[in-house]
């Protein structure tokens, strides 16, 4: 497969092509990360910004994402990460070892207890949200965890490409979603100039606390 045969080729079937490299070959240190490479750059960035105190990611799978952001913590000298899945089964020696990472197995609902007791409210917060993708589930995940968010700081949906981009997943799902949670809380706006490579796996999923 080489980048020529394809330049030609519609963005749709482009994603395509991408989704399936995302999800059944793409690693990060070795550990399976099932997340697209530009939207990996663009949080780097923005955590290089905020320098959060606390990074959440919602949904860990196999935990090469939560390792990429501890590694990010690393290059700043700054952070910590906080994992939470309903199952860790996949999640390997490597990243359960690493010392700024924390792992939570619970539903993101019922963990939120847990979570609010290991941070402090000075705590600057960035929440990544990549669990279930229904849009009931991403409505409420987003209700619950942008009371952490301070102006100025970040909450980011991911797949909402879901049926806007890639014909697969909840329908409704994580798009849907973020459109509700932002016509009903003011506080949140969506930040479209994070997606300035042109492909992302999160449209409309960047959401900066403005107020």
């Amino acid at each position: 497969m080489f980048m020529e045969q394809y330049l030609d080729m519609p963005v749709r079937e482009l994603l395509a092509i991408m989704q399936d490299r995302i999800v059944n070959s793409t690693t990060y240190f070795g550990v399976k990360a099932l997340k697209s490479p530009a939207d990996s750059w663009v949080y780097q960035e923005i955590m290089y910004e905020m320098k959060p105190d606390v990074v959440v990611e919602i949904g860990v799978n196999h935990g090469g994402g939560t390792l990429k952001l501890a590694h990010f913590c690393d290059s700043m000298n700054k952070g910590r990460v906080i994992g939470i899945d309903i199952s860790l089964a996949n999640v390997p020696p490597i990243v359960r070892a690493h010392p700024r990472i924390t792992l939570i197995e619970k539903d993101a609902q019922k963990a939120f207890y847990d979570f609010s007791r290991l941070v402090s409210p000075d705590d600057r917060i960035l929440v990544i949200e990549d669990s279930a993708h229904t849009y009931e589930n991403t409505l409420n995940v987003l209700r619950t965890y942008s009371v952490l968010i301070k102006p100025g700081d970040y909450l980011i949906v991911e797949d909402s490409i879901c049926w806007h981009g890639l014909d697969l997943g909840p329908k409704p799902g994580p798009y849907e979603a973020i459109e509700q949670f932002v016509s009903e809380n003011k506080d949140f706006v969506v930040d479209r100039s994070r997606e300035n490579f042109f492909i992302t796996w999160n449209p409309k999923g960047y959401l900066k606390r403005v107020r």
